[in-house]
């Protein structure tokens, strides 16, 4: 009896050691949006990244605070996926400010920052298309305070979520991460999880 006893606790122990002590959060529903790269090419979101394991932070490149920190830390991220050789791990930034974030300002901002764009694809599209992605997984993005430029130009901010999630190839959010202030070593830890 003590031996039965014995290997049901190390079975419940291994299972809870695998990917399913990261439960589904969420997920994109079936609902299939028509985003831009920020090579303008037309993709089909969420089918695009499933197959894959996902890190995905939600950004605007007006953003003075948050989102380069966010986006550094995808870097990073990135890196160390690299580095530990965590296999088919993509990366996406979703922003949600379409009407400043075409393509061309999101390769550039790409560019600036010498992201490794190899598996990491920007995203932009029409507004109601961002808006609706960032509701279903409850990222909130709202327009605050606004400034003018030396040549006239007004810029407005946002006030909005801090996240970095990771997905699995199914398309389901497994986790949501502070992602201006991320625990790097979790996160690796999640996704080698996941990834087992």
């Amino acid at each position: 009896m003590k031996t039965v006893l014995k290997f049901f606790f190390a079975s419940i122990i291994f299972v809870q050691g695998c990917g399913n002590n990261l439960p589904v959060l969420d997920n994109f529903g079936n609902t299939k949006f028509n985003l831009l790269t920020q090579d303008s090419l037309e993709v089909a979101f969420p089918d695009f990244i499933k197959g894959s394991y996902v890190v995905i932070g939600y950004i605007f490149t007006n953003c003075p605070d948050i989102c380069p920190l966010t986006t550094n830390n995808m870097r990073r991220i990135q890196e160390r996926v690299k580095h530990e050789e965590i296999p088919n791990v993509r990366f996406v930034s979703l922003s949600f400010d379409p009407e400043i974030d075409r393509p061309n300002v999101l390769k550039r901002y790409a560019r600036l920052r010498k992201l490794d764009e190899s598996n990491w694809t920007f995203l932009t599209g029409e507004k109601k298309i961002t808006d609706s992605i960032i509701k279903q997984v409850g990222v909130v993005a709202i327009p605050s305070d606004s400034t003018m430029t030396n040549n006239g130009e007004t810029i407005y901010f946002y006030v909005h979520t801090d996240r970095i999630s990771i997905i699995d190839t199914e398309g389901n959010i497994r986790k949501n991460y502070i992602g201006s202030d991320i625990d790097l070593n979790e996160i690796i830890s999640d996704l080698k999880l996941l990834v087992e």
